[in-house]
């Protein structure tokens, strides 16, 4: 009715002259975008959060043990997808290929003491494309790996990095430990690495004297790093929300279950002991690559753990209980960040993502830690929840191969964005729509040489050998010199070997080159069949030769040859 009477009230100042004529238009060209623009919506709001070292051990992928309520919970209510890969099973690699949009080798990060920027420096990162649309980027916890202003990017990604009152601790930490007989155990180990090794062990390698792998104090949540930054993340939506003409991007990172595995004690108790199983596949794979697994060394400098040899079952069973306390507790803070933002009624307009940057080896193939291109460190958590996917999708699981790099695309799509022209990844918005939809044809991971690299992923430091992981890294190189596929070369070995997999609907294909030439044949080569083998006991590669060939030229493709058809 309204519509009409605007016409015929045009039409009749026409008849009265040009001049009233054209006022009229100008008029009603007025009101119609004042009515669109009230009616335009919202643009979404995004909470991102990032978890450390958080393998698939939730409740809502299966897992018997985890009490992970507030994840699933998610899950419950967004799309999960159970083959979600990392590009690099490190936390530096992985989360600027993911904040970048690029591969490993697109931005030149292959270990932690790269940063993106030096190697990037114009390169747009996923919070500074969203800031520089319009939205307030803000950030707690650990998010790109650093914490100080240079590698959280805080000039370039971020618009707000604290909330402008700061929530109070209730007490004080020592690297990262509540209790002080922790933090005694913690000093004392530094000081003894450098009385019994002098100038060797502080050659960059301070990070070699560790206290206690985990701890338990009774504590309240925010004693800890990850209860505390959940506090400050919530204190900033509330600045944020505020202003509701402005959208925001609010990233909570936490930083457990990262060792060391610290948690409030009301989480441990959640566990009983005698609930925990320890893995079965204690060993390598039959046939695998002798450069493909390293000896956990991240754990081993911890104080109490053996510097070499099999850690025996009632330690294992310990550190497994501290990992899953940490994902309880990291679970609970999920929990409460989320109940928050539906608080402030906000939870209709924000998209909801959550991820981890890697996944975590807790004894399987005989090793602890990260840090492989197996499926058990490159797998991991992945689940978005947005307020417009359809209903009938709502707690559903996708099959669908879909990689980190290919959250920054999603995310751009999704809230509407011109994606950057420098992304490697592709968009899985269209999963929400159809999560059985055929997607893309592999998901690409890379890691160099395991077994001589430090947890950091940079090659084995001189001064590794003059300390206690001398006898350690003896046995390492003997199993390589023993291992007639590989020509001991350790300048080779240590600086130049990639190993490059790529992960199939059925096929896992780890292929260890020589990165100065990428196009000579692989040093060695793996292959896993997972509809028999799903948790990759046995390389079959020797015994398939044409597949082999036929993955190889697959891994070749790339990327951006293998992408799912989109129309």
């Amino acid at each position: 009715m309204r519509s009409l009477i605007t016409k015929s009230v045009v039409t009749a100042l026409c008849f009265i002259g040009v001049s009233a004529c054209n006022n009229a238009n100008v008029n009603e060209e007025q009101t119609t975008k004042v009515q669109s623009e009230k009616v335009k919506p919202k643009r979404p709001n995004v909470l991102f959060i990032a978890i450390d070292d958080l393998r698939p051990e939730l409740g809502s992928y299966g897992s018997e043990i985890a009490v992970s309520p507030n994840i699933d919970k998610l899950a419950a209510a967004g799309l999960q997808f159970n083959k979600a890969y990392t590009q690099q099973a490190i936390c530096g690699p992985s989360r600027a290929s993911l904040l970048t949009g690029g591969r490993p080798d697109s931005i030149g990060v292959t270990h932690n003491y790269i940063h993106f920027r030096d190697v990037n420096p114009d390169i747009i990162t996923l919070p500074q494309h969203f800031r520089d649309n319009g939205y307030e980027t803000a950030y707690a916890g650990k998010i790109f790996h650093g914490y100080n202003k240079k590698m959280s990017d805080q000039v370039l990604s971020w618009s707000k990095v604290k909330p402008a009152k700061m929530p109070e601790r209730p007490i004080k930490l020592f690297d990262g430990f509540a209790l002080k007989e922790n933090q005694d155990i913690s000093r004392k180990a530094k000081a003894d690495l450098y009385k019994e090794y002098g100038e060797a062990s502080k050659a960059g390698l301070g990070s070699l004297a560790k206290g206690p792998a985990f701890e338990n104090a009774d504590v309240p949540d925010n004693a800890y790093d990850d209860g505390y930054n959940t506090d400050v993340a919530i204190e900033m939506m509330k600045e944020m929300a505020a202003n509701p003409d402005k959208p925001f991007f609010l990233a909570l990172g936490m930083k457990k279950p990262h060792l060391n595995w610290t948690a409030p004690k009301k989480y441990w108790d959640m566990y009983d002991p005698k609930d925990i199983k320890l893995a079965t596949q204690t060993a390598g794979p039959e046939g695998g690559s002798t450069l493909g697994l390293h000896p956990s060394f991240e754990l081993r400098v911890r104080n109490g753990i053996p510097k070499m040899g099999p850690l025996g079952d009632e330690l294992s069973v310990t550190l497994k209980h501290a990992y899953l306390a940490c994902i309880s507790y990291v679970d609970a803070q999920i929990g409460r960040m989320i109940d928050e933002l539906e608080k402030a009624g906000l939870r209709e307009n924000t998209i909801i993502v959550l991820w981890s940057d890697h996944g975590w080896h807790l004894g399987e193939m005989g090793t602890w830690g990260k840090a492989t291109n197996y499926e058990i460190a490159t797998r991991v958590p992945l689940m978005i929840w947005t307020p417009n996917m359809p209903d009938e999708n709502r707690g559903a699981q996708t099959e669908a191969l879909v990689e980190l790099v290919d959250i920054y695309p999603t995310l751009n799509e999704l809230a509407g964005l011109e994606a950057p022209k420098h992304l490697d990844g592709q968009s899985f918005a269209p999963l929400l729509e159809n999560p059985n939809r055929e997607w893309k044809q592999a998901a690409f991971s890379q890691f160099p040489t395991p077994s001589l690299r430090e947890w950091a992923s940079v090659a084995l430091k001189p001064a590794m050998r003059d300390t206690y992981f001398g006898d350690l890294i003896k046995v390492v190189e003997g199993r390589i010199k023993a291992d007639p596929k590989i020509e001991w070369d350790r300048e080779l070995l240590e600086e130049y070997v990639m190993g490059y997999s790529m992960r199939t609907q059925r096929y896992r294909l780890i292929a260890w080159k020589d990165v100065r030439d990428l196009n000579k044949a692989p040093i060695d080569v793996e292959l896993y069949d997972h509809k028999v083998d799903p948790t990759e006991t046995k390389n079959i590669a020797a015994d398939n030769p044409e597949l082999v060939a036929k993955l190889l030229e697959q891994l070749k493709a790339g990327g951006n040859g293998n992408l799912a058809k989109v129309n």
